[in-house]
């Protein structure tokens, strides 16, 4: 199990910074909202039906999972995995940035889009690269 090639970088850094942040996340659920330029309520004053840091945990759940699986495909060299990953992580720029567009999400959480797109940019680009050797 090595990294062999620019492609495995890309997925390797991607998948340990989404693991990372995902940790942050069901740690510090509130630090996250903020860094993501949500508004932080403080726990006591939310309602009982709101579920924000419930949702907030469980997206980092998932982003920890996705950062595992992001880190194996890389130390496996599992190709195929980052093909398939390009597409839609350049799908999630779209979604993710028009959401802000539309101020579904404040504008401080375009920068989780761009870092899809910079990710999927990479590896496509790698890829490419490595196809034409």
């Amino acid at each position: 199990m090595k990294i062999r090639d620019a492609s495995g970088w890309t997925m390797f850094i991607f998948g340990v910074m989404a693991f990372l942040l995902g940790t942050l996340g069901i740690i510090r659920p509130e630090l996250q909202l903020s860094m993501l330029g949500f508004e932080v309520v403080d726990r006591a004053s939310r309602a009982s039906s709101d579920y924000t840091l419930t949702f907030m945990t469980a997206a980092s759940m998932a982003s920890v999972n996705v950062g595992i699986y992001y880190v194996l495909a890389a130390l496996n060299d599992v190709k195929i995995f980052y093909r398939w990953t390009v597409p839609f992580r350049g799908l999630t720029f779209i979604v993710f940035t028009t959401i802000v567009i539309l101020g579904i999400a404040p504008l401080k959480f375009i920068g989780v889009p761009i870092w899809e797109l910079t990710g999927a940019l990479a590896t496509g680009i790698a890829l490419s690269r490595e196809k034409q050797k």
